[in-house]
């Protein structure tokens, strides 16, 4: 029963996956970016684009390659059909890093990642912000928790790495897709570490930031 329950768990998790790809395209499509009002978006996908376009270009050129080398129409019909699903899959997973900008509004800085990671980190629970770029152990997974002598590094990246950090105040609850984490320091990837890193520390310093005694 456990399995079959895990089965089914994945089986949703893999549609739902799936259905947000070809919402993020739509979106994309009609240049209709995740950005609420109140909110100033701070990119992140400028870096990989270039990456995925180049495997977006590889994949359309493959297909007619794919269909002249296979001598059976069965295959060849099957070979095209992969081959759209994997260039639509692509082109949305492309679109959730561009419509999902990291964001900033009165209030917070939310850290995010496509339309699956949604880190929000209230101003008056950051202490400070660094700018380093770091590899992480893994390109596979976007959100990488790090235990460390200080806490929980949060790391949120983007092809495997990170390039500022945001040392909290004190250890923060923070709730997932992924699962809950109370990080004392959340790192991830944007497009422009150091003006970022400027704009974090104003709003970090403002009176209306601070936290209250």
């Amino acid at each position: 029963m456990s399995t079959m329950r895990r089965t089914w768990a994945l089986l949703r998790h893999a549609v739902a996956f799936e259905l947000t790809m070809y919402a993020n395209l739509i979106r994309w499509i009609a240049r209709r970016p995740s950005v609420p009002p109140g909110h100033e978006p701070v990119g992140y996908a400028q870096a990989v684009t270039p990456v995925m376009s180049l495997w977006i270009f590889a994949s359309a050129v493959e297909m007619p390659l794919v269909h002249v080398l296979l001598p059976w129409r069965t295959a060849q019909l099957i070979a095209i059909a992969l081959g759209l699903w994997t260039l639509v899959w692509m082109f949305g997973a492309l679109a959730g890093l561009r419509i999902h900008p990291h964001l900033t509004s009165e209030s917070s800085l939310r850290v995010r990642n496509g339309a699956f990671i949604d880190v929000h980190l209230p101003w008056d629970a950051i202490a400070s912000v660094t700018t380093k770029e770091v590899e992480l152990p893994t390109t596979l997974k976007s959100l990488q928790p790090l235990d460390t002598d200080a806490g929980t590094d949060l790391r949120v990246g983007v092809s495997g790495r990170v390039n500022i950090a945001v040392q909290l105040r004190e250890p923060l609850p923070v709730s997932t897709r992924k699962g809950d984490f109370t990080p004392t320091q959340v790192s991830f990837w944007v497009d422009e570490p150091r003006e970022v890193a400027a704009r974090i520390r104003e709003r970090v310093s403002s009176p209306a930031s601070r936290r209250q005694p």
